[in-house]
């Protein structure tokens, strides 16, 4: 009798589109199974999320970069005093130690109000900070400068929820908060930045009046594209006086640098 029996995995047919994602698709089957090369890359990606959550951002590093940048740098702490806490109880993360509230207060003010103030927590991805907040700033404080806005010094929170940044730029008296934090780790994006933009930041802002940036990082949304987006809304919230869901994204693309292929992708003809 002829063996006819099928190859152990089985291939998908639209394996060629993971070409254009590194999302999990087209994977193939071993039986009702997953092959076991992707099953085991599920594993790592799983592992490198877990990580990413647990990992202690390097104050030091971050600090010695934005100097870099000619940048003052204050380094604070929410009302978390420990990584599982930060965990267990959002809330906290939401606003500023005692002994940073005091600090922050007592920082000089210029006799105009800052038009804008930046705040960096670490969130629950330190990677993510590490990675793209430096380059992040460096697309995006040259046209800030050039255009004459008065910024705070940045203020850096170890265990940071995205709200603390309203109560640092209350403190801070600014018009304007942004807010770069460290996303929720991706099965394929453990390093991922969270660009939040709010106008008159005080205590208990929620989330609409918020207006997001995600994805930032050399895989996702390039530097030069948020930094570009974030410019064009922070120009818009301060001439109209509006952010959140009453303000939208309309910032018109950028030039593409990279021609694109006539190609159709699903059947690579032209």
């Amino acid at each position: 009798m002829a063996n006819d029996r099928s190859p152990t995995v089985v291939s998908n047919p639209w394996a060629k589109l993971r070409q254009y994602t590194p999302a999990r698709i087209a994977l193939g089957r071993s039986g009702t199974s997953l092959p076991t090369k992707p099953h085991l890359e599920f594993q790592l990606a799983h592992a490198r999320a877990r990580k990413a959550v647990h990992h202690e951002l390097d104050i030091e590093a971050l600090r010695a970069e934005l100097q870099a940048q000619g940048l003052e740098v204050v380094v604070t702490h929410s009302a978390a005093d420990c990584r599982p806490v930060y965990l267990q109880r959002p809330d906290k993360g939401r606003m500023l130690d005692e002994a940073s509230r005091q600090a922050v207060a007592a920082l000089p003010k210029p006799s105009e109000p800052y038009d804008v103030a930046f705040v960096i927590g670490d969130g629950l991805s330190a990677l993510a900070i590490e990675q793209n907040a430096a380059p992040f700033l460096a697309a995006t404080i040259p046209a800030l400068r050039s255009g004459g806005w008065r910024m705070a010094p940045i203020v850096v929170v170890k265990e940071a929820r995205v709200a603390v940044g309203d109560e640092v730029g209350e403190l801070l008296g600014a018009s304007m908060v942004v807010v770069l934090i460290g996303e929720r780790p991706g099965l394929s994006s453990p390093d991922s930045l969270g660009i939040y933009m709010t106008l008159n930041p005080r205590s208990g802002l929620t989330d609409e009046a918020r207006n997001c940036i995600s994805n930032v990082r050399k895989e996702g949304l390039s530097y030069a594209v948020a930094a570009h987006k974030l410019l064009f809304l922070m120009n818009e919230a301060r001439r109209r006086q509006i952010s959140g869901v009453h303000l939208k994204d309309e910032a018109e693309s950028m030039p593409q640098t990279i021609t694109q292929s006539a190609k159709n992708f699903l059947t690579d003809s032209e």
